[in-house]
């Protein structure tokens, strides 16, 4: 992060974000350590299947907020727990607005997405316009393996299509700009605007989808969706049945021009090549090579985001071995 000018205390918004998460301790610790270092004032946890020894551990850190969503919880919501992940997430974001308010903006982000600010999220959410509702931060995706550091940011959308195929030879015309995961991002919404719905990638006001929304176009949202092969490979059953490469998801582009989602392209290449046809797709379009950092560079669309991760787990949870 480049530095700024520290705004004074009585002109900077605070700020928080909410995260439903089913992960192990030390990834949900990374996550809300490095919020925590950017000024986030309030880190809501919702806590999927929450674990005794993972609430101990959020609860110590003067910033979290922790929420254990077990059976009495969600009784004391008043509706059954929502068979699918995505309409929980929403749920609790809600949940977590709706809450007698402790920040000025509150984001929706999930536990391997980290923001990543030019300056400050305060500075920057501090020069949005007044009549902004909602802000939204774009995604950048990292590369597998490698230092850990490389990420891909997405075509400008008017040359989005070509690009890909370009960066992707054999499989990005089934890719939006090369991403395997989202390119729509996340929104930071003020929190004094009465009752909004969270949805994942976007927010409800009286009826009305994102109005009066605008670009954060000073903060990443760096995602970390594509791990190295052998834990890409472990997630990848759930996405393709329930997650981000689910079957109902709509195609990069239509069928009608031979598009296909993630999910019928998993699957053909799963039915046509096996194992070795997914592990192809895999080092095409996820593998931090040189080859793909090149052809990256060449686009202006390699980005270097060291998260150092370990470094703020240390200073905010010292504890944590």
């Amino acid at each position: 992060m480049r530095g700024g000018a520290a705004l004074e205390p009585d002109l900077a918004p605070s700020w928080g974000i909410v995260c439903t998460v089913k992960a192990d301790l030390a990834e949900i610790l990374a996550f809300a350590a490095h919020h925590a270092e950017l000024g986030a004032h309030r880190i809501y946890i919702y806590l999927d299947d929450p674990q005794a020894e993972t609430v101990a551990a959020l609860k110590a850190h003067p910033k979290i907020r922790v929420t254990a969503c077990d059976a009495a919880y969600w009784r004391k919501t008043g509706k059954a727990r929502p068979l699918k992940h995505q309409v929980r997430q929403g749920a609790n974001a809600s949940h977590a607005y709706r809450r007698r308010a402790e920040v000025d903006w509150l984001a929706h982000i999930d536990v391997d997405e980290f923001l990543w600010p030019e300056t400050s999220v305060a500075a920057h959410l501090a020069a949005l316009p007044a009549t902004a509702l909602s802000a939204r931060v774009r995604p950048i995706e990292a590369l597998a393996g490698g230092d850990g550091c490389g990420f891909k940011a997405l075509p400008p959308g008017d040359s989005r299509a070509a690009l890909s195929e370009t960066l992707y030879p054999t499989y990005g015309r089934y890719l939006r700009g090369g991403f395997m995961s989202h390119v729509a991002g996340k929104l930071f919404v003020r929190t004094d605007l009465g009752e909004v719905d969270f949805r994942i990638h976007n927010m409800d006001l009286g009826g009305i989808r994102n109005p009066q929304s605008v670009e954060l176009a000073q903060v990443d949202l760096c995602h970390l969706h594509a791990k190295p092969w052998e834990e890409w490979r472990a997630t990848y059953r759930y996405r393709f049945e329930k997650g981000s490469y689910r079957p109902e998801l709509p195609p990069a582009i239509s069928r009608e021009n031979g598009g296909m989602n993630l999910h019928e392209l998993f699957a053909y290449l799963e039915a046509t090549e096996g194992e070795a046809g997914l592990r192809a797709f895999f080092d095409e379009v996820c593998a931090d090579t040189p080859a793909l950092r090149a052809r990256l560079q060449a686009q202006g669309l390699l980005r270097h985001r060291d998260l150092d991760l370990a470094a703020k787990m240390q200073r905010h949870f010292p504890d944590f071995r």
